[in-house]
């Protein structure tokens, strides 16, 4: 049955990089850990940024991407490898299939565990914007259509450490 597939991964997956950007279209920061703000996004990232103007982020508070791209998008842009912090993603996250831990039936919701604090629920696809062609030169944003990771919103927050555990399970 398919809910009984679902649930099913080989193993946890790791946080790999975190990257904050405190201001939109402004440098990328790596960071060794971060706080993850329930209904906000990550404490320093402009996406969770607290300011009155935005009493409540929306669907896209962290972004996530999967290190096993990479090395794909580096090959589209016949590059041996691509720097993640040039993606503008908020984690790197290798070993779990991010697009498997998308809820794909309604009664069965899934979320990821990071570390043993923070819970998050993805919402969607991070498609590419114009920025990427910017930043990996011409043919940058058709490299990464397809590879570009997902979006979340933060259930629970707390920290986000590198090599921090990331398991995919049902909802609770």
């Amino acid at each position: 049955m398919i809910s009984d597939l679902i649930h099913g991964f080989a193993r946890p997956g790791r946080i790999e990089g975190i990257y904050l950007r405190p201001k939109r279209r402004g440098p990328v920061q790596a960071v060794d850990s971060a706080l993850a703000v329930a209904e906000h996004g990550l404490e320093g990232d402009h996406s969770g940024n607290y300011s009155a103007k935005r009493l409540t982020a929306g669907t896209r508070q962290v972004t996530l991407i999967q290190a096993e791209h990479l090395p794909v998008i580096a090959s589209f842009l016949a590059s041996d490898s691509i720097d993640p912090s040039l993606l503008r993603r908020n984690l790197v996250v290798s070993g779990l299939n991010l697009v498997a831990c998308r809820t794909l039936l309604k009664n069965h919701p899934l979320v990821l565990h990071i570390g043993d604090q923070v819970i998050l629920g993805l919402t969607g696809n991070c498609a590419p914007c114009s920025r990427m062609e910017e930043a990996l030169g011409i043919g940058g944003y058709n490299a990464m259509r397809g590879h570009g990771g997902v979006t979340a919103s933060v259930i629970k927050g707390g920290y986000i450490s590198l090599y921090n555990a990331v398991i995919c399970s049902a909802a609770e």
